[in-house]
């Protein structure tokens, strides 16, 4: 009798609303004669009774809720407030709004692999998206029983059946183990179709589901690295040629030692552009030997000293240029 005789109206709204709450219930017994709905941007305003939906208010605003909402109830329109009557109802504030998720594996996660045949250990992170679709489904699985429901609350869902669903898409969709990267994409569609199924009964859409980045052991890493590195080169013979010249620079007045390594590979250079050189005029000799008469344009031409294989000066090596590319050294005279 006292309660009801406050002079005050109650004001029927979600206060203390927090970015990553999922939804928040109204948990007065009574909504008395006069009182007040408020919704606020990013909010639906979810009236039940006894458990079963009676109205889903969706516009933002304040509403007088004896005139404006009672009379689009479903079971509860004919209610009339009484001066020591109340309507006994619960009203669900739902966050309409679309959640962003961070994830992480924990543990490394094996895959199978053919090139190792304990797996390869994985971790991965990345994003994910979701939003309410569903009252019904979130009423009965979840807001039945609980008061409240945030983010991490979906978050540690989602990272319990995370491990499983990343191996069995990353062991369908991975087609290269060492560039799991090229194929994200199909890897996180196929767990977002996955994960929509698991938490669609909760009134839940999974919207989207991104892999940031695959982690290798630094085993691994080092020679997938590696790897990419001899494909950027192209011309591994000029590669080794650069590698060689760069030991023997760094080995030049260490010790000993180093001064002899790099004075045989100073020799291997030296005798590997004199093989070139002597291949260089056996071509020269076949092609002049089986011509008969020739113009005197091409006899000129033919009395060319041909380039070296290799750069006396530098080690380049040459692809039949007057001029050495690297140092600029003149090659043909």
């Amino acid at each position: 009798m006292g309660f009801f005789g406050n002079q005050f109206s109650d004001v029927v709204e979600w206060e203390e609303f927090r970015e990553d709450q999922i939804f928040w219930k109204w948990t007065n017994n009574e909504v008395k004669k006069g009182s007040k709905l408020i919704i606020r941007p990013g909010q639906d305003a979810v009236f039940m009774n006894n458990g079963k939906i009676e109205g889903i208010f969706e516009e933002e605003g304040e509403y007088d809720i004896e005139s404006q909402i009672v009379p689009f109830l479903s079971t509860l329109k004919g209610f009339r407030f009484g001066f020591n009557s109340g309507m006994r109802v619960e009203v669900l504030f739902v966050n309409t709004k679309e959640f962003t998720v961070r994830w992480g594996t924990q543990n490394p996660i094996n895959i199978p692999s053919p090139q190792l045949p304990g797996g390869m250990p994985i971790r991965a992170n990345g994003t994910f998206q979701f939003t309410v679709s569903d009252y019904i489904g979130l009423i009965d699985k979840i807001a039945g029983v609980r008061d409240s429901y945030i983010v991490d609350d979906v978050k540690i869902r989602i990272t319990a059946i995370l491990d499983q669903l990343l191996m069995r898409w990353i062991s369908k969709e991975g087609k290269d183990m060492f560039n799991l990267q090229a194929n994200a994409h199909e890897i996180g569609q196929g767990i977002q179709d996955d994960l929509n199924m698991q938490l669609m009964e909760d009134g839940l859409k999974v919207t989207g589901f991104q892999v940031m980045s695959f982690n290798y052991p630094k085993e691994i890493q080092d020679m997938i690295n590696k790897s990419a590195s001899h494909g950027m080169v192209g011309d591994v013979a000029k590669y080794q040629q650069i590698s060689v010249a760069d030991a023997m620079g760094k080995s030049s007045g260490s010790n000993a030692a180093s001064d002899m390594a790099g004075m045989m590979m100073g020799m291997n250079i030296a005798k590997e552009m004199m093989d070139g050189q002597k291949e260089q005029e056996s071509r020269k000799q076949q092609n002049t030997a089986g011509t008969g008469s020739m113009d005197s344009a091409t006899q000129s031409g033919a009395n060319d000293k041909p380039a070296p294989k290799f750069c006396p000066n530098c080690g380049q090596k040459n692809e039949g240029a007057k001029f050495c590319p690297n140092c600029g050294q003149k090659l043909v005279s």
